[in-house]
């Protein structure tokens, strides 16, 4: 099983499984897709303030792409939080603060670290780790709860990139800071990120079933294309023959679905079969990495080619008085000039 993960400040990446990738910015689960074709995707740090953060959409197009997508510790429980009831799944306890409201600020897990040199090194202090630490002093009687409250509040008012120990043990008086220097302080973040590299790693009969996502809307759909290949394709000489041949395709597909066709399995599988066929590919993995589609976006393109069939083997009775095939053989010849009479 394939998996990758967005992994930066919150654990070393030595303690990571399958590919680790760096923090997530914007549109890198989608170039993740695309490039390692991941069964899971543990999505732990991510950008916030330097570069656009990892956006929405590409989550929900990993998850309908039948990619499962556990998050966690940073960046990962805020989206988990967010799009839980579409099929993220999130792990651990800065994700349960999130999805119960307890905390609500991106700012909670925001930290300055190193580069990537430095493998993302974390030079301040989080202030859910403040939280969960002043939580298990209290718990163990290192800290009394008015001295507790007392570090979380110093911590608030402490901007993310200045928040470290020493600055927040300020807050404490001498005999609470003697304490406290007994005390062996838990990284929640760090103990987050474990628990979703392990969830994210465990066999797939154990994952939970994320549902199918609604088909993007057409702002996805063409931020998603692989920028340069359409570059590529537009320096082609019949780069205009191809957007006009496969611009009425979807079209008459999207026209097919709002009528309330849908295409059968049969018809989906023809539909592949010839696309197969006409490229002389004998199988359905071949076609995939012609096409640098995934399965699942293969599977919702031969259903846009059964639609549009559906669509013209039906155009008498698609409008009042439509149009028959023998009309659509004359226009057509009659354009080409190919009509003799």
């Amino acid at each position: 099983m394939k998996l990758v993960a967005f992994l930066g400040p919150s654990l070393p990446a030595a303690e990571a499984r399958g590919t680790v990738l760096p923090p997530a910015r914007k549109g890198d689960v989608w170039r993740a897709l695309v490039r390692y074709r991941p069964a899971a995707i543990a999505l732990i740090d991510g950008v916030f303030e330097s570069e656009p953060s990892v956006w929405h959409h590409e989550i929900l197009d990993a998850l309908d792409a039948g990619v499962r997508v556990f998050g966690g510790a940073s960046m990962g429980a805020l989206r988990a939080a967010e799009l839980r009831a579409r099929g993220m799944i999130g792990v651990g306890r800065i994700f349960e603060w999130y999805r119960d409201g307890r905390i609500t600020d991106d700012s909670e897990v925001a930290l300055l670290h190193a580069g990537a040199e430095h493998g993302f090194r974390p030079l301040t202090v989080p202030l859910v780790n403040v939280r969960w630490a002043a939580e298990c002093a209290r718990r163990d009687h290192v800290l009394r709860p008015a001295e507790g409250r007392a570090l979380v509040s110093a911590a608030e008012r402490i901007f993310y990139q200045e928040r470290t120990w020493p600055r927040v043990l300020e807050a404490l008086a001498a005999p609470a800071r003697a304490r406290w220097e007994r005390f062996e302080v838990p990284d929640l973040k760090a103990e987050d990120a474990r628990e979703t590299l392990r969830a994210a790693a465990q066999p797939r009969s154990r994952w939970p079933v994320a549902p199918r996502q609604p088909a993007p809307s057409s702002l996805v759909r063409r931020a998603r294309l692989d920028s340069a290949e359409i570059e590529r394709l537009r320096r082609r000489s019949d780069s205009r023959e191809l957007a006009d041949a496969g611009l009425p395709r979807a079209l008459i597909a999207g026209w097919a679905r709002e009528c309330g066709l849908r295409p059968s399995p049969r018809e989906v599988r023809a539909a592949e079969l010839s696309w197969r066929k006409r490229l002389r590919l004998r199988t359905r993995a071949a076609l995939c990495v012609r096409t640098g589609l995934t399965e699942a976006e293969l599977l919702r393109a031969c259903e846009e080619l059964a639609l549009e069939k559906l669509a013209l083997d039906h155009a008498p009775r698609m409008i009042a008085d439509g149009p028959a095939a023998d009309e659509g053989l004359a226009a057509e010849a009659r354009l080409r000039g190919l009509w003799d009479r």
